[in-house]
This record gives structure tokens, sequence and C-alpha cells, in this order.
């Protein structure tokens, strides 16, 4: 029976996801850490990460009773490629269409 594994753009289209993912991107960090400059509780930051990690973006280790959570690289370079893809594709087009308007001119 195959898993779901969460989009993880669809992870990152949340405006506390994204801040916790720019709050671990200084440093690993636990849930209450996390939570202190958040506006929401420790149970959502909780929930949060549990969707961040479910979509590879995010690993944990424990440290006695404590998750500590960080970064993981390996989904954040799957993210960073598929934003590669897009812009190559569109600096070839620019490109093109550069070409097809300096050949109008001359």
């Amino acid at each position: 029976m195959a898993t779901y594994r969460p989009d993880p753009w669809a992870a990152i289209a949340d405006d506390t996801r994204r801040s916790i993912l720019e709050r671990l991107a200084r440093g690993p960090a636990s849930v209450g850490n996390l939570a202190e400059n958040l506006p929401v509780s420790r149970p959502a930051v909780s929930q949060h990460l549990k969707v961040l990690k479910q979509a590879g973006l995010v690993v944990h280790h424990a440290e006695g009773t404590r998750r500590i959570y960080h970064l993981d690289p390996t989904g954040l370079a799957q993210l960073r490629s598929e934003l590669d893809h897009y812009w190559e594709r569109a600096l070839v087009n620019f490109k093109s269409i550069a070409e097809e308007s300096s050949g109008a001119i001359t």
C-alpha cells in the first residue's frame, strides 16, 4: 500500500509553516522554541511540523523528552530543483524573445 505524501508546495503555502521554515533555516529548534515567536499554540506548531515532516521538508531527532526539528536538505533540494527547472525555461524563453526583438531592430 502506497503512503500519501503531501505536496511540499501545498505545505509551504501556509504563512505559519513558512515562518517555521524561516526559523529553522537559522538552526534547529524545539516545538517550544518555535512557538515562542508565533501567534499559534504549541499544539498548532506541532501540527504544522507534522505537515512539513510528511512533505519531506523537516526532520527531527530526540533529545531527552524533546524533539528537535531542523530542515531536511533533501526535501528542500527537490523544491529547488523544480524552481530551477521553471527558471531555466523562463530564461530560454526570454533569450528567444530578446533575440527576436533585436533582429527586428537591425
